[in-house]
């Protein structure tokens, strides 16, 4: 397999430089800490996709279904 050219990102929680290739086994984090950390953030709440809460007790299951195919 061929890996991609390379090319240097900065990842935005410990500003660290970490080159973007096929061997770095973190992509697209820097190092295995900052993967946890961003987990933990997506975990508690602190990262969230736009929109409205979808709970599923909300829906029939019919309805849920009408929804997903839209």
């Amino acid at each position: 397999m061929q890996s991609q050219s390379s090319r240097t990102v900065t990842w935005p929680s410990c500003k660290k430089q970490a080159e973007w290739t096929d061997e770095n086994e973190y992509r697209p984090f820097c190092s295995k800490r900052c993967k946890l950390i961003d987990f933990g953030e997506w975990a508690t709440g602190k990262h969230a996709i736009a929109g409205e809460a979808l709970i599923e007790g909300d829906l029939s299951e019919g309805e849920l279904q009408r929804q997903l195919e839209e």
